[in-house]
């Protein structure tokens, strides 16, 4: 990675709840601080949850909530759900001197590299001027299918990313995905029984999804952000 310690180590995790998953990262994060650790991917999955972060509309959680927990988060963007058969990704990495926009554009191709490798055809969105985020990774005919929020302190990045391999769809529609009330959200099963792609195993988007972020270069200068998308 141009201007950044181009190793980032891959820690397998399993299911993890939500909460005990943030205050792990506080540490992760404090490590990375302080040079006790490298960069590092933790790869993880939770529990249900709906989490949501600093821009969020209330309006934007009225529907059906009660039936998964519902938390606030310190990262950027919005409300986004989490749960079974979703491949999260949190990158605590050190970035200083690096841009945060940049960043997270680089975690999108990253992410739309790793789907290549997959045999799924995805891509990033530009936002036009004063609409809504369209971070994230999407379809050629606009389905979210990976959702990015990250927190940037000191040069040091936490939160990330949330692909979905297969998880319950109908939980997306209990609330405002990512502030886009017309947004829908799809998974690599449901474009491997449209288009006959395999679906590929919870392992093998893991190693994807590392080989990309692995190859991916980025650069620019850091400031201290919350972004989402």
């Amino acid at each position: 990675m141009a201007g950044v310690e181009r190793t980032l180590q891959r820690v397998d995790l399993g299911e993890i709840d939500y909460l005990d998953a943030i205050d792990a990262m506080a540490g992760w994060a404090a490590e990375r601080r302080a040079g006790t650790a490298g960069n590092r991917l933790f790869l993880l999955s939770h529990p249900p949850v709906i989490t949501y972060g600093q821009r969020t509309d209330p309006a934007d959680l009225r529907r059906g909530l009660h039936e998964i927990p519902l938390v606030a988060v310190d990262r950027g963007g919005y409300a986004t759900y989490h749960g079974p058969g979703q491949l999260v990704g949190y990158l605590i990495m050190d970035i200083r001197g690096q841009g945060a926009a940049d960043v997270v554009r680089w975690l999108e191709d990253g992410l739309v590299s790793a789907l290549r490798l997959l045999g799924f055809s995805t891509q990033r969105r530009a936002t036009p001027p004063g609409a809504s985020s369209l971070v994230g990774v999407w379809t050629p005919d606009h389905r979210k299918v990976a959702s990015i929020g990250m927190r940037i302190r000191g040069g040091i990045t936490s939160h990330g990313f949330a692909l979905n391999i297969d998880p319950d769809l109908h939980a997306f529609e209990q609330f405002t995905v990512c502030g886009l009330p017309d947004v829908t959200m799809t998974s690599l099963r449901e474009l491997a029984e449209q288009t006959g792609t395999p679906l590929p195993t919870d392992a093998a988007v893991r190693d994807a999804v590392t080989t990309a972020l692995t190859e991916s270069p980025h650069s620019g200068h850091e400031t201290s952000s919350d972004i989402e998308v």
